[in-house]
């Protein structure tokens, strides 16, 4: 029976509209385990359980700034206020509070 961490990346995977690979990479798993994990098969564990947690609130809180369909391009481009690094790979890094950092810019313009 899969996890509520499973339950989480399907969600992501739905809501977000990132493919399996995106989210694979934004977790530190194969793309095959994140298959494995959408079929109920699996589910994350430890750090892999915590990145799929830090996805689903960057993703959330992403939808509400920009169209869901351009998130994961915003995920896999290079952000300037992230020294030209893709918050796909900070992400993956254990990094969310960076990149949550710059989502506050897009929700609060004037405030960062």
């Amino acid at each position: 029976m899969p996890t509520a961490f499973a339950v989480e990346a399907v969600r992501i995977h739905d809501q977000a509209h990132l493919p399996h690979d995106v989210i694979a990479e934004a977790v530190g798993a194969a793309p095959s385990t994140v298959r494995d994990w959408f079929a109920g098969r699996s589910s994350p564990t430890g750090d892999r359980a915590r990145r799929v947690a830090e996805l689903g609130e960057i993703t959330d809180r992403l939808a509400r700034v920009i169209d869901a369909d351009y998130i994961q391009v915003w995920l896999l481009k290079p952000i300037e206020a992230l020294d030209d690094r893709r918050p796909i790979e900070l992400l993956a890094r254990g990094q969310a509070r960076r990149v949550a950092q710059v989502i506050s810019g897009l929700e609060s313009p004037g405030a960062s």
